[in-house]
């Protein structure tokens, strides 16, 4: 192979991946006076925040991976100057069923009176919704106080304790299974799932698991810019990506794509002191080239700063999800006709997501079979955000569906990728068709070559595609927000003060994988950051 050397002289920070955590590290450290490479093996920067047209000849626009905003902190915005916005949806959710010989459902939005009216309507008295109201009301106040922390340094368990002062709510969700939480506060099985979902979403796990790996997923979905909503990018998350990178760039950091990091070379005595630059290998269509850094910051997984470091790599995590894009002509019309589809579908669809439907599902999917009735939430990016279709499409009223599908780890998909994810989309929509008063396929969209407008993507997939390990959305299972033994965070998990550090004083990992990592929040990119500036 041919030597390439393109980049001279030694960088402040040399960036591996060019995913939204990395840029956002880019953007701070170049915004500080520091000289800043950003090193992305694609053609494109962005990871798995990306808007993409993956439909032959149509003009829409969609988050094909992640695609919804909540633990962004808009501190991280604001510092910035990103020319990027979310908009509130106005139902949080609908979840159909069946009850009574016909078909109802529970809206949660459009004001306190009529989700209140849901509430009684579906378990007969307005208990549930009490019970559901103080609930949140816990989970919201916890939230004020520890989404704030995740941009400070790392605190301990006993600090993050005392600031979150409540005992009750420290040990429902920091000490005993999500499940006793949910089983003690709510007697409906529908309303118990939509509670539940929170902590399943690329989290396979039951609701009693020991791991509390549930209450750790649960945790980060409801603390979201202190208030647990989740929220819709306008122009869709590639959006935001797209501005942190002319941020990056304006701010004089140098972002060079198809430039993969294959080797990070450090100093043999660097595990006890910084020592002098460290040395990282690239490979581009041009050759191989080497570049200099005074700090390495991995915007990768866990297992990709273990082989770029040439250690041993920790234990490979399991993605648990089915994630699938879908542009229909029109939405279709629901069994349930005293809900218009524009409010149901513009929040969360809760589908096949009771709690006992989830138990079974889990069940099944942990003996290695696909679950009989596939639990997945759906909902509708252009209902709130038209933008991401062209002016023909949004004319005609067509709209986006993103469903994502829980349950289904990695290894149900081993043996016949292709074959298992064709038999659970089919299962999954067939879920869907039972709640509507017409068939999916009747609304779906074509595409230039005459195909229908769905794409599934399972764990493999996403592995395959965006080197995701084992297909885990979020790298490895979620860390809690606090330092702590390494066998309180997880594996390899002995976090520094930022949660960002690692057995070199002059590497950091800075993507998802790092604790309070996971989801699209630019967290790491920015406790990276602090790190390398001392704060």
């Amino acid at each position: 192979m041919t030597k390439e050397q393109r980049f001279q002289g030694v960088y402040d920070a040399v960036i591996v991946g060019g995913g939204h955590n990395g840029l956002v590290a880019a953007a701070y450290l170049a915004r500080a006076g520091r000289s800043v490479l950003l090193l992305e093996r694609l053609d494109h920067t962005g990871g798995a925040a990306v808007s993409t047209r993956p439909f032959a000849g149509v003009d829409a626009r969609l988050s094909r991976y992640s695609y919804l905003v909540s633990l962004l902190p808009a501190t991280i915005v604001r510092e910035l100057g990103l020319e990027f916005a979310v908009r509130k949806r106005t139902v949080s959710s609908y979840t159909p069923t069946e009850r009574a010989g016909g078909p109802g459902g529970l809206l949660v939005g459009g004001g306190e009176a009529r989700t209140r009216a849901s509430f009684a309507r579906l378990t007969g008295s307005e208990r549930e919704y009490e019970n559901w109201r103080d609930f949140y009301a816990t989970t919201a106040r916890l939230a004020r106080r520890v989404f704030p922390t995740l941009t400070e340094p790392l605190p301990t368990r006993e600090a993050l304790r005392a600031r979150i002062d409540d005992e009750s709510a420290w040990r429902m969700l920091f000490e005993e299974p999500l499940g006793r939480a949910v089983e003690d506060r709510f007697a409906d099985d529908l309303v118990r799932g939509v509670v539940l979902t929170d902590g399943l979403i690329g989290t396979f796990a039951d609701a009693h698991d020991p791991s509390l790996a549930q209450n750790r997923c649960f945790l980060y979905h409801v603390i979201g810019g202190g208030t647990g909503d989740w929220d819709v990018p306008v122009g869709g998350m590639g959006a935001l990506t797209d501005a942190l990178a002319t941020a990056a760039r304006v701010a004089g950091a140098r972002i060079v794509t198809g430039h993969e990091a294959v080797r990070i070379d450090v100093d043999p005595d660097s595990s006890t002191q910084a020592s002098g630059p460290v040395e990282v290998t690239y490979r581009s269509d041009r050759g191989e080239g080497r570049v200099g850094a005074r700090k390495v910051l991995v915007n990768a997984s866990p297992q990709a700063l273990a082989r770029l470091l040439g250690d041993s790599a920790p234990q490979a995590p399991e993605g648990a999800q089915l994630k699938v894009n879908m542009l229909l002509r029109r939405l279709p019309r629901l069994r349930d006709s005293s809900v218009d589809p524009r409010e149901a579908f513009s929040g969360t669809f809760h589908i096949g997501e009771g709690y006992e439907q989830l138990a079974r599902a889990y069940r099944e999917a942990a003996a290695g079979e696909l679950p009989s009735a596939p639990p997945s939430e759906i909902y509708c990016h252009s209902l709130t955000d038209a933008s991401i279709l062209g002016p023909d499409l949004a004319e005609r009223g067509y709209q986006t569906l993103t469903l994502f599908g829980l349950h289904t780890p990695a290894r149900l998909f081993e043996k016949d990728n292709e074959g298992t994810r064709e038999a659970l989309l089919a299962a999954t929509l067939a879920q869907l068709d039972a709640h509507l008063a017409e068939p999916l396929a009747d609304c779906v969209a074509l595409d230039a070559d005459g195909r229908p407008c769905v794409e599934a993507k399972t764990p493999l997939d996403l592995e395959r595609e965006l080197r995701l390990p084992g297909g885990h959305i979020f790298h490895r299972d979620l860390s809690w927000p606090f330092a702590g033994p390494a066998g309180e965070q997880g594996p390899e998990r002995a976090p520094g003060r930022w949660g960002v550090e690692t057995r070199h004083p002059d590497v950091l990992l800075c993507g998802a994988g790092a604790v309070r990592g996971g989801g699209v929040s630019g967290v790491p990119g920015h406790n990276a950051a602090m790190a390398v500036l001392g704060r």
